[in-house]
C-alpha cells in the first residue's frame, strides 16, 4: 500500500548505496510484498508493475558503505525499575497499522518501533495477501525481522483483512466480491467495527497505503480513471480510515500517514497522479489535524520518507537511482534505514510529541532541503563538503 521506499507505500529491508540488503525490515513505498507481484496485484495499496521512465542524468555516487546511526525506540527501564533517560513509552497503548503485507516496508518498520516502545500491534492486510502473510507469520518466515532491540520478538496480536479502496460492501464491484482471492475473507470493509468488537478502542492509527495503477505514465499521459484511482487509494483512503477509526480512538491518540517529496518537487518517473495524491494527503493532514483535534483530541501528522529499496518501490523501476541520488546529494551522506522512519513514527505517536499535529516530518537525511543536485558536473569545481569517513 505506500508507494511511503519512494512511497507507493509501503510498508522493510532497505538497499544501501552498494546495493547491500540490510536486515531492518518492514508502503516508500508504504506497502509491498514479494508475493504481490506474483499475484499481479492491481488494487488497493499496490502500485503498477509497469516500467517507469528512467532519469536521463548521470549520477556520480561513491560506492563506499556508510555508517548506520540509529537511535532505538525502547520503553526500557534500569535494573531499579526507573525509566532511563527520556524513553518513548507506549506501554498500554494499542496501534492499528494499515498496509502491511510482509516484513518488507515502512509499515513493518513502524510496527516494530511501536512494539519496541511497548505498544500492542494490530495489522490490516490487503485481502488477497492475507493468507500468504498469515501463513508466513505462523511458519516463522518473519522471525528474523521480528527481533526487537531487547532481543524479544514483535508480537502481532491480530491481523485483519482490509481493502481501503472501499468504504462499505455496497461499494464493492461484483467482480471483486466474487474474485477467488477474496473468498473466505469477511468484514474487510468494516475493519474499524471489527476492532471495536474485539478490543474496544485504539490509541494509534498508521496509514501505510498507496496505489498508482498508472504510476509509470507521465501525468500528461495519465487517464482520468488512473488519476482518480491514485487519489482514492493513496489519499482519500487516509480520510476514510481516520473517519471510521476516530470514534474508537482514545483522546490524546495519534494518527500517522506516509508521504513523499514528489508532493512538492518534480520527480520524473513518479507519475500516474501519485504526486497529486501525495500533495492531497499532506493538505488533508492539516485539515484533519484541525477537525480531529477539535472534535476528538486526536493528533494527525505525516512522515515524508526518503527513497528506500523496498520491493514495492522496485516496481516503479528507478528506485536504485533515487537511492544513489540521495546518497550523493543529501546533507547526511548515509544509508536511510526503515527503522529511522519507524522511530520517527514512534516519537510522533508518543506523549513526547503531544503538541505536534498537522505537520509533515521529513525523514530523508535532509534531501528535501536541497535546491540543486550537487553531484552535477556543473558544480565539479566547487569545494563541496563530502563525507569521507570510513565505515
Amino acid at each position: 500500500m505506500v508507494v511511503s521506499g519512494l512511497q507507493i507505500a509501503a510498508a522493510v529491508p532497505c538497499v544501501s548505496s552498494p546495493r547491500r540488503l540490510c536486515k531492518t525490515r518492514a508502503a516508500i513505498f508504504g506497502v509491498d510484498m514479494k508475493a504481490a507481484s506474483q499475484l499481479k496485484l492491481t488494487r488497493s495499496y499496490h502500485i503498477s508493475s509497469g516500467s517507469a521512465r528512467p532519469f536521463t542524468r548521470t549520477f556520480r555516487c561513491t560506492s563506499k558503505k556508510f555508517n548506520k546511526v540509529v537511535t532505538k525506540a525502547m520503553s526500557g527501564t534500569t535494573e531499579e525499575g526507573i525509566a532511563s533517560g527520556l524513553p518513548i513509552d507506549l506501554r498500554g497503548k494499542r496501534a492499528f497499522i494499515a498496509g502491511i503485507a510482509d516484513d518488507n516496508g515502512y509499515g513493518w518498520a513502524i510496527a516494530k518501533s511501536l512494539a519496541a516502545a511497548g505498544a500492542e500491534i494490530l495489522i490490516g492486510t490487503w485481502v488477497p495477501a492475507l493468507n500468504i502473510f498469515e501463513t508466513s507469520l505462523k511458519r516463522g518466515k518473519f522471525d528474523e525481522s521480528r527481533v526487537l532491540p531487547d532481543g524479544s520478538l514483535m508480537n502481532i496480536t491480530k491481523v485483519y483483512a482490509l481493502d481501503a479502496v472501499y468504504d462499505s460492501l455496497e461499494d464493492v464491484p461484483e467482480d471483486v466480491k466474487t474474485n477467488k482471492r477474496y473468498a473466505g475473507a469477511s468484514n474487510w470493509t468494516e475493519v474499524a467495527e471489527s476492532v471495536r468488537n474485539d478490543f474496544g478502542s485504539i490509541d494509534i492509527l498508521v496509514h501505510s497505503l498507496a496505489n498508482g495503477p498508472e504510476v509509470s505514465k507521465p501525468l500528461l499521459e495519465t487517464s482520468r480513471n488512473g488519476y482518480l484511482a491514485a487519489m482514492s487509494a493513496s489519499s482519500y483512503s487516509f480520510v476514510s480510515l481516520l473517519k471510521h477509526f476516530v470514534p474508537i480512538m482514545n483522546p490524546g491518540g495519534a494518527s500517522i500517514s506516509l508521504t513523499y517529496i514528489a508532493s512538492e518537487r518534480i520527480i520524473p518517473g513518479y507519475g500516474g497522479g501519485m504526486s497529486s495524491a501525495k500533495s492531497a494527503l499532506e493538505s488533508d493532514t492539516r485539515v484533519l489535524a484541525f477537525e480531529a483535534g477539535r472534535r476528538h483530541k486526536i493528533r494527525v501528522n505525516t512522515i515524508s520518507a526518503g527513497p528506500l529499496g523496498s520491493r514495492a518501490a522496485k516496481a516503479i523501476g528507478f528506485i536504485d537511482m533515487m537511492i544513489d541520488y540521495s546518497l550523493a546529494n543529501a546533507p547526511l551522506q548515509k544509508e536511510l534505514l526503515a527503522e529511522e522512519v519507524g522511530n520517527a513514527a514512534a516519537f510522533l505517536a508518543s506523549p513526547l510529541a503531544s503538541a505536534i499535529t498537522g505537520t509533515v516530518l521529513y525523514v530523508d537525511n535532509g534531501l528535501h532541503a536541497m535546491g540543486v543536485g550537487v553531484d552535477s558536473l556543473i558544480f565539479q569545481d566547487l569545494n563541496i563538503p563530502k563525507d569521507d569517513s570510513k565505515s
